[in-house]
């Protein structure tokens, strides 16, 4: 019996150290719980609070790039046009470049022609001037000079016209240009149109689509 009691007390006792160490380690496992859980929130709540934080930032920036990329467009269209505009302007130079050169190349001879005009002119006045009646077996020599001059003036009109040479030579009541005529007078008249060609003085030339001698004119006047 004394055994029984002696193995209640025993046990009693162990139940009380027992009691006791739980109640020593429990409220500081509690408390290591409570830190932890503490310290969990705290650092979770300063994750949120970076987020927060990070957002605006992140919106500021979406912000500049749309800004940036808004600018940028306006740039590379700005440099495309000038871009457009230079080639352009170039190919512009270009054409006006070539159009120089082959107007050089044309009109280069403008002065050697002008100065051929009066040999062409002295010629034509010289064939003029010969009487027909007087080209006869009779007068041979003068039949033979005849002939040269006629072949001569017909072979330098022939290089002209192959180098662009035309001659102006306006017949009688063809209609007045001032491009490639020069009115020297009028003549009145009742039966002609007014502005019309009356009398052709001396022949004009042009050399491709330029006037450089207008023909010498008399137009007819109404009235």
């Amino acid at each position: 019996m004394a055994s029984v009691g002696g193995m209640c007390v025993r046990s009693l006792y162990k139940i009380s150290r027992h009691s006791q160490y739980l109640l020593h380690i429990q409220p500081a496992r509690n408390r290591s719980l409570r830190l932890s859980t503490t310290s969990t929130n705290g650092k979770t709540d300063e994750t949120e609070g970076e987020k927060e934080q990070k957002q605006p930032e992140i919106a500021e920036n979406e912000q500049k790039l749309v800004e940036l990329n808004k600018k940028y467009v306006i740039e590379i269209a700005e440099l495309k046009d000038k871009y457009i505009r230079s080639l352009a302007e170039t190919e512009n130079v270009r054409k006006r470049m070539m159009k120089q050169i082959e107007d050089a190349k044309i009109f280069g001879i403008q002065g050697f022609c002008k100065d051929l005009l009066e040999v062409a002119d002295i010629l034509g006045a010289a064939t003029e001037s010969v009487p027909k009646d007087q080209l006869t077996k009779e007068n041979i020599h003068l039949k033979n000079l005849f002939d040269g001059l006629t072949m001569t003036e017909s072979q330098l009109q022939k290089v002209f016209t192959k180098n662009g040479l035309v001659k102006v030579a306006p017949g009688v009541g063809e209609k007045f240009d001032p491009f490639v005529h020069e009115a020297l007078f009028e003549v009145p008249t009742t039966e002609k149109e007014k502005g019309t060609i009356a009398v052709l003085q001396k022949t004009g030339y042009r050399l491709k689509d330029r006037t450089i001698r207008p023909a010498l004119v008399g137009v007819f006047k109404t009235g």
